[in-house]
């Protein structure tokens, strides 16, 4: 059997499901949703749905990860403000789609780097101006969003990255590794 997991976290409850394209939802668990490390909710929740479905971690074929509880904080206008580190994207793809007025006058750090759609590097990763930029949008964020074209796949660059913002700046970096290719 070949599952799909998806996880929202929500204000109050983590909520796991798992689905089987031939049967529909399997199994659907809730844990309570831990502020202070969200990974202890979701943890919670995802045993608890493959406990239920009697299921082994090999079976799960894809993980979906949603957070209502980011996306209200976005929409109430709550939370800190965070550095967006763009790798390898072109001079107008923040502004296709509304992403830099999402940004709301949060730091766009854009910088070159990225893969083709083969996962082959387009170019170098800049670590200097990372490093240079991230130090100035260190002291008004309260951490980084990191996006790399094409990392879905090689996260090369969204990990490299990563490591830099964590050691230059020492804040919280994410979403680093959602991107990443299963081994």
């Amino acid at each position: 059997m070949r599952l799909s997991l998806g996880i929202d976290t929500g204000g109050t409850y983590t909520d796991a499901v798992l689905f089987d394209e031939e049967y529909g939802v399997v199994a659907k668990a809730k844990a309570l949703t831990t502020r202070h490390d969200l990974a202890v909710g979701i943890a919670g929740a995802v045993d608890a749905v493959i406990g239920q479905a009697r299921a082994a971690a090999g079976d799960i074929a894809l993980v979906s990860l949603s957070t209502t509880l980011a996306t209200n904080a976005l929409v109430e206008g709550r939370g800190g403000r965070v550095a967006l580190v763009f790798i390898g994207f072109g001079d107008n793809d923040a502004e296709r789609g509304g992403l830099a007025s999402a940004m709301g006058g949060d730091p766009v750090i854009q910088i070159a780097g990225g893969h083709s759609p083969q996962g082959e590097p387009v170019a170098e990763l800049d670590v200097v101006t990372l490093e240079r930029e991230a130090l100035a949008a260190a002291p008004s964020v309260s951490g980084f969003a990191v996006t790399a074209q094409f990392a879905t796949r090689n996260p090369e660059h969204e990990i490299a990255t990563r490591e830099v913002l964590m050691r230059v700046t020492g804040l919280p970096v994410t979403p680093v590794g959602t991107s990443c290719r299963p081994s």
